[in-house]
């Protein structure tokens, strides 16, 4: 069993709204959990498969301002180099490798393949400590 996590919304001027509290639920699969027009799994699989594609198309832009092609790596190991969740079933995929301009996904070792256009690390570059919010913001800004 997997356990999922249901947040409390963050519609807090609503009377009703600021009465939820989160909610852990265990299911089966994560993956298979939907809300009502895409599992979590396909949502990830769209994900993935649309940051490859960013990586790649901008390898290929000679006018890809933040840095040159070097900045599109790929590892299989983190920085202190660790494979990646000790298990090397995922691989970490980014644009950027100074602080404050990173952006990066794991990514599942099966696509490691469609990902040959990265410069290859022995290990990634040290984590600049950029969250979910940052890398939306670092993605607009691209």
């Amino acid at each position: 069993m997997e356990k999922i996590i249901i947040p409390a919304s963050k519609m807090e001027n609503h009377t009703l709204m600021r009465k939820m509290i989160s909610y852990e639920v265990e299911v089966e699969n994560a993956n298979n959990v939907s809300d009502g027009y895409h599992t979590f799994g396909e949502l990830y699989d769209h994900r993935i498969t649309l940051f490859i594609s960013l990586c790649k198309t901008l390898y290929n832009d000679p006018q890809y301002q933040i840095g040159q092609k070097a900045d599109i790596w790929r590892s299989k190991r983190h920085s202190d180099g660790e494979i990646c969740f000790g298990t090397g079933t995922q691989f970490l995929l980014g644009i950027g490798k100074e602080k404050g301009e990173q952006i990066t996904y794991h990514i599942p070792i099966k696509r490691w393949n469609e990902c040959e256009f990265a410069e290859t690390l022995k290990k990634a570059p040290e984590w600049d400590g950029h969250t979910s919010e940052d890398v939306l913001k670092r993605l607009k800004n691209l």
